[in-house]
């Protein structure tokens, strides 16, 4: 009697997990969008730390959602080559991934688990600007800077900034952000040609869980810096006005 129990249940947990992997199962098939070759150069990063992208070597930004960053960092380091399906910009290298491949190893990523929050910190960034970065909605929000530092701002503010963001520029930035073995981030409160001439950064303050801060990303936050319970800042903006004091 037992074993005819036991044989039961082991066929009713085989049935349902069949029933749970054919759910699982891709509903399109991602080999009809575009294909992308490259070599990946480094991660991009959201402000808290989640790989959401990717930076080949010819300069093409591949963007992906951030709950993959756990599986995309195992699957795709600096340096591999991979193959990317998904939709390309008109108008920009940038591309829109549905999955991305390690050409030699075959792993491919194509959906994951949230990855782990990193703690933010703040940050002066003081450097030259390399290139600039885009949302993939083509429009620039952020750079990267000669040593690998991505700055990032929202797409308006990026536009009154041009001058400053353009290629070869001296950049200095404030702003909070993360810093780790994936690269920095920093999302800019202030921004200058140097420290003793900035203007502040107009834009909602700390991204909220799973998205970047701006453009076409999830807006968790409200605008301006993040206020405590107390009235005050929770990040300090150098040059902004004192927070209002409480009886």
């Amino acid at each position: 009697m037992r074993l005819k129990y036991a044989l039961l249940a082991a066929t009713l947990i085989a049935g349902a997990s069949g029933v749970a992997l054919a759910q699982r199962a891709p509903v399109y098939d991602l080999a009809q969008l575009p294909q992308v070759k490259g070599q990946v150069a480094q991660y991009l990063l959201t402000p808290r730390g989640e790989v959401d992208g990717l930076l080949l070597a010819d300069g093409t930004e591949v963007y992906v959602a951030p709950r993959l960053s756990t599986q995309l960092v195992f699957a795709v380091k600096p340096g591999d080559a991979v193959t990317i399906r998904g939709l390309k910009a008109k108008a920009i290298p940038m591309v829109m991934g549905a999955s991305i491949t390690n050409d030699a190893t075959g792993a491919t990523v194509t959906g994951g688990p949230r990855g782990p929050h990193a703690a933010m910190a703040q940050f002066d960034v003081t450097g030259v600007v390399k290139t600039q970065l885009h949302s993939p909605l083509g429009d620039v929000d952020g750079v990267l800077m000669q040593d690998g530092t991505i700055v990032r701002l929202p797409p308006p503010e990026a536009q009154k900034f041009a001058t400053e963001l353009a290629p070869g520029q001296p950049l200095f930035v404030h702003g909070f952000g993360y810093e780790g073995a994936l690269g920095k981030i920093v999302a800019a409160l202030v921004l200058g040609p140097d420290k003793d001439h900035t203007q502040p950064v107009a834009g909602p303050g700390m991204p909220g869980p799973g998205g970047r801060m701006w453009g076409h990303r999830p807006m968790m936050g409200g605008r301006g810096p993040m206020m405590g319970g107390d009235g005050r800042p929770m990040i300090s903006v150098p040059g902004a006005p004192p927070a209002p004091q409480h009886p």
